[in-house]
């Protein structure tokens, strides 16, 4: 089994800043691809950004591109979401998720291992 705690998240004013952690535990394997979601109220759960577990890797949504960068530590095993000039749309409970290499980064189904979320929410 594989754990993950995200962490980060609150309160921040449109234009800021805010990083979320993921830390993964228990029986992490090698081929796996980190990766954040986000689902704000009444609205379907969207991809973010994924990560190889290299760090090799990273795949983004476009219109997240240049605000939102997502990093791994690989030897620590924890995965960065680094979110810069926030807007109020972004608000939203911020998940991280695991998969293996297989799979669409983007397809809810690829993944396997869910956190429990932590909530960002961004005021105008």
């Amino acid at each position: 089994q594989v754990q993950l705690v995200e962490s980060g998240g609150g309160l921040v004013q449109a234009g800021g800043s805010l990083r979320l952690s993921c830390a993964a535990s228990g029986r992490l394997f090698s081929s796996r691809d980190t990766g954040w979601f986000r689902q704000a109220p009444g609205k379907e759960r969207e991809f973010v950004a994924a990560i190889r577990w290299s760090g090799h890797s990273v795949y983004s949504t476009d219109s997240m591109k240049g605000r939102f960068t997502i990093s791994a530590d690989s030897a620590k095993s924890l995965v960065y979401l680094q979110m810069n000039s926030l807007k109020p749309e972004d608000t939203a409970t911020y998940y991280c998720a695991m998969k293996y290499f297989s799979g669409s980064v983007s397809d809810l189904q690829s993944w396997i291992y869910w956190g429990q979320g932590t909530q960002v929410t961004v005021s105008s």
